[in-house]
């Protein structure tokens, strides 16, 4: 059973935008290219957007672990509509398939029932088969297109994706 860490110091980010450079250079090249990965990576993911996001934005920041090994991160967001958005879920190659994404959407669950948030949102990359399956599985459903212009010349092509807590 993974154990999740709220990031709350400046060594935490650091490992956070480690994780995201590790993980965004293995994934995600072959659906969105190199040059949109850099672009996100600067912009979206280092420790300085990180910490604008912690700090101005509401996002919590989670390492997860298996074990003592860093696995992951994912970021949640309330919305004030009364629901919670997972802004980000990563985990490295090599810890995929055991099971830690869907201990850490529970955990995620769990965690909105105190808040209020009565459904949990997020947006995946159209081109990203094997994460839209996962939550597919998760029994989020497809529940439109968005197409995020980024800066940089770049377009997040995404589906927006909810699953329904009660």
């Amino acid at each position: 059973m993974p154990t999740m860490q709220r990031v709350v110091s400046s060594g935490e980010i650091d490992a956070v935008a480690a994780l995201a450079h590790e993980i965004w250079n293995h994934h995600f090249p072959p659906i969105i290219g190199q040059a949109q990965v850099d672009y996100m990576l600067d912009t979206m993911q280092s420790a300085a957007a990180i910490t604008r996001q912690i700090r101005e934005r509401g996002y919590e920041y989670y390492l997860v672990f298996d074990g003592d090994q860093r696995s992951g991160y994912f970021a949640i967001v309330p919305d004030e509509d009364g629901s919670m958005q997972l802004s980000k879920l990563y985990l490295k190659h090599a810890c995929r398939g055991r099971g830690l994404g869907r201990a850490v959407l529970e955990w995620i669950k769990r965690e909105c029932a105190p808040r209020g948030a009565r459904q949990l949102w997020l947006t995946v990359a159209k081109g990203n088969a094997d994460s839209i399956a996962f939550y597919e599985r998760a029994g989020f459903t497809i529940a439109g297109l968005i197409a995020i212009d980024i800066g940089g010349g770049f377009v997040m092509n995404d589906h927006r994706m909810v699953k329904n807590l009660s």
